[in-house]
């Protein structure tokens, strides 16, 4: 289960509606990568596939693979006015570590591929 705090909803319900393709939902996802060995994904998007999930929350259509349930579990998802400026805030779980900029992650049963990069 995931779960987004009302300002986040809000934030995202804007996002979608401005999109111009009907039928947008929000897809969360894991890709390899970033100082921890996952990174996050999120965005809009309106093609699902018979590998994904999804889930109502709080209005918004949620969609994410099968394969990152286990990673995105417990997901919190919140966005945080800051002065002139704002950002969403991801909370896992499911993380046993992150880097310092709070953009990968990785569990006790899965470290991912972490690139050479710093965030």
């Amino acid at each position: 289960m995931i779960s987004i705090s009302d300002s986040a909803a809000e934030q995202l319900k804007t996002m979608r509606d401005s999109q111009e393709i009907p039928n947008m939902f929000l897809r969360l996802g894991v890709n390899p990568g970033g100082c921890s060995g996952f990174s996050y994904a999120m965005g809009f998007d309106d093609n699902e596939t018979d590998q994904d999930v999804y889930m109502d929350v709080k209005g918004l259509k949620v969609v994410m693979e099968k394969e990152n349930l286990r990673l995105l579990d417990g997901l919190e998802i919140d966005f945080e006015e800051s002065g002139m400026s704002g950002g969403f805030t991801i909370n896992n779980p499911n993380a046993t570590a992150t880097c310092g900029c709070g953009h990968s992650f990785r569990t006790a049963t899965d470290e991912g591929k972490p690139s050479e990069e710093p965030c």
